[in-house]
């Protein structure tokens, strides 16, 4: 079992950045492949950025290759979401995922675990 928890979410203007954490108890996150999604109301939550366990692989959305990265700090049980040169239409609850696995995932039901998630709003 883990648990997860987001932070680092908020309002920010259209060209500017966040970087969004999710933090892990229980299990330590070196055991688990990472992933982060997001969602607006109305919409199926969609895939933004995924990493292996030992942080070696990542995947991206076409949507957002080029202006974030994700990243692990195993040590501090922690991934994190830099993201960068906003858009409006990035706006949503973005949301941290776990699973075991020594691959990266980019399909909603293939993760276990999901945080609360944390919201993002970019304005124009």
């Amino acid at each position: 079992q883990v648990q997860l928890v987001e932070s680092g979410g908020g309002l920010v203007q259209a060209g500017g950045s966040l970087r969004l954490s999710c933090a892990a108890a229980g299990r330590t996150t070196s055991s688990y492949a990472m992933g982060w999604f997001r969602q607006v109301p109305g919409k199926e939550r969609e895939f933004v950025a995924a990493i292996t366990r030992s942080g070696g692989s990542t995947a991206y959305a076409d949507s957002v290759k080029g202006r974030f990265t994700i990243s692990r700090d195993n040590a501090k049980n922690t991934v994190y979401l830099q993201m960068n040169s906003l858009k409006p239409e990035d706006t949503g609850v973005y949301y941290c995922a776990a699973r075991s696995g020594i691959s990266y995932y980019t399909r909603l039901h293939e993760y276990n675990y999901w945080g609360q998630g944390t919201q993002v709003t970019v304005s124009s």
